[in-house]
């Protein structure tokens, strides 16, 4: 999957660094060169877009909301 554009500024290249799955949501603790940037998504996407510990990912902030984008 290739990127081609997105309209958000705060984007952080990195690799989950740790996955806490719940029943419906988890987290996802993203080591970037920032810090560590944690994300709430749903555990679906997690297995939908193969996310493990390793991934590179990009976290896109926008106000209170990061979503991840796998790279």
């Amino acid at each position: 999957m290739t990127i081609q554009a997105i309209n958000v500024r705060n984007q952080f290249r990195g690799k989950i660094k740790a996955i806490i799955e719940g029943d419906v949501v988890s987290e996802v603790d993203v080591e970037t060169p920032a810090g560590i940037v944690t994300s709430v998504i749903t555990t679906r996407s997690i297995r939908d877009l193969n996310l493990v510990v390793g991934s590179d990912v990009v976290a896109l902030v926008k106000a209170t909301e990061v979503s991840i984008a796998k790279l």
